[in-house]
């Protein structure tokens, strides 16, 4: 052998020596990274899974306020957005919410149904996240924490740089997540190595978060601070009905954090505050009354509210004596509060990311890159965001499974 074959030999030797090889290489111990991993290492699938963080399944341990609404029952394409709202139908239907409560039954983990379609974990977020934590040791997946993720290259095989270590793999995995909660680690890593791949990213903005408003109706929230009803909120041709919470900084509460993922600058956003009850119709009923006009609204508003809505001049008026001038004043006041938000209270604050990786790189059936055999993207990261109650979990759950089940 010649000196140039043997020195090739030798570095080829070292190299190998050097380089982890696995089935498969998952970057983001979220959700999604997680139960893709456990499912393909049920397979015998030898899998790596790597994140910056001391901790796996850092955003499952707040979710829910700690309860962790893992899934929901109604869970379907519509409770979606996307710049393809049919592209997770395919995901969503292979791997249901009922798979979901079957996985973590098997584990323990029952459920309580809060609200319509929406289950709890009966033992909390952190027990969720341990039960993904076990399920990847118990399959033999390597989970490895704390790595910084130095350099990702190669198109099958894929080489991943961390930490002085080097990772190869014949199937990669972008779960990274979007940048919400950048408090638990969350950031724009899986956005950047998506574009270095080629691929098209629509563009990320915080979904289901507060919204901010400026000048009067700022002042008017601020002195509302606190106070909470059911309203209908309505922008972009959506609107959902659930409670509103008035804050220092604007509007919030689960009616605005749903609308505001279809928020965009300068839009209008409309609040009804008496959804279902109309204030004419409270009126005729009450006409021959001579109560006051705000003591009959207090049987259906909070008594903080009418002062901020309802000119005391109105107000104060009996019911038997409102002109139709003050009573149309009321009605637009109360079902019609319209206010430009100045902005959001940005990535601390949102549960989700809107946009992400363009589902149009990838095949709805697989979560493969079309131009990138082997690459494939999952979860939060996508351009897939779901309403809030569980859907976005379920949403990482079904797209994990989807990548699980064929690496």
């Amino acid at each position: 052998m010649s000196l140039r074959l043997r020195l090739e030999h030798c570095c080829v030797s070292a190299y190998n020596r050097g380089m982890q090889q696995y089935d498969a290489i998952i970057l983001g111990a979220g959700a999604s990274g997680l139960y893709c991993a456990l499912h393909a290492a049920r397979r015998g699938r030898s899998v790596a899974v790597l994140d910056h963080g001391p901790k796996v399944a850092r955003k499952v341990r707040i979710s829910g306020g700690g309860r962790c609404n893992f899934t929901n029952l109604e869970c379907g394409a519509g409770h979606f957005l996307s710049e393809n709202p049919h592209f997770c139908k395919s995901a969503l239907a292979r791997h249901t919410p009922w798979d979901v409560v079957a996985f973590f039954a098997e584990h323990g983990i029952g459920y309580e149904e809060k609200a319509a379609g929406q289950l709890f974990s009966d033992q909390g977020a952190g027990r969720v996240a341990g039960v993904l934590a076990e399920q990847c040791h118990r399959s033999g997946v390597a989970v490895l924490l704390e790595r910084e993720i130095g350099s990702v290259s190669g198109t099958g095989p894929f080489q991943v740089e961390t930490n002085g270590e080097s990772l190869e793999a014949p199937k990669l995995v972008l779960a990274l997540g979007g940048r919400s909660w950048p408090q638990v680690g969350a950031s724009d890593l899986g956005y950047r190595l998506a574009r270095q791949f080629g691929l098209n990213v629509v563009k990320p903005r915080p979904g289901l978060v507060p919204l901010v408003l400026s000048g009067k109706e700022a002042e008017r929230c601020n002195r509302l601070a606190g106070t909470a009803l059911p309203v209908a909120v309505s922008t972009n041709g959506q609107t959902f009905t659930d409670d509103l919470l008035f804050t220092h900084k604007g509007i919030s509460g689960p009616a605005v954090l749903q609308v505001s993922s279809y928020w965009q600058s300068n839009d209008p956003v409309l609040v009804d505050l008496m959804p279902g009850r109309r204030v004419e119709v409270l009126v005729e009923e009450n006409r021959r009354s001579n109560a006051l006009f705000r003591k009959v609204l207090q049987s259906c508003l909070p008594k903080r509210i009418l002062p901020e809505f309802i000119p005391k001049s109105i107000g104060e008026t009996p019911v038997s004596q409102l002109s139709n001038k003050q009573l149309q004043q009321a009605a637009d006041a109360l079902h019609r509060w319209e206010v430009i938000p100045s902005g959001t209270e940005g990535w601390k604050k949102a549960e989700v990311s809107c946009g992400g990786v363009d589902t149009a790189e990838l095949s709805s059936k697989t979560l493969e890159v079309n131009k990138v055999p082997g690459l494939h993207v999952i979860g939060e990261l996508l351009d897939v965001t779901g309403h809030l109650g569980g859907h976005n979990l379920q949403w990482a759950w079904a797209s994990a499974h989807a990548v699980g089940v064929l690496l």
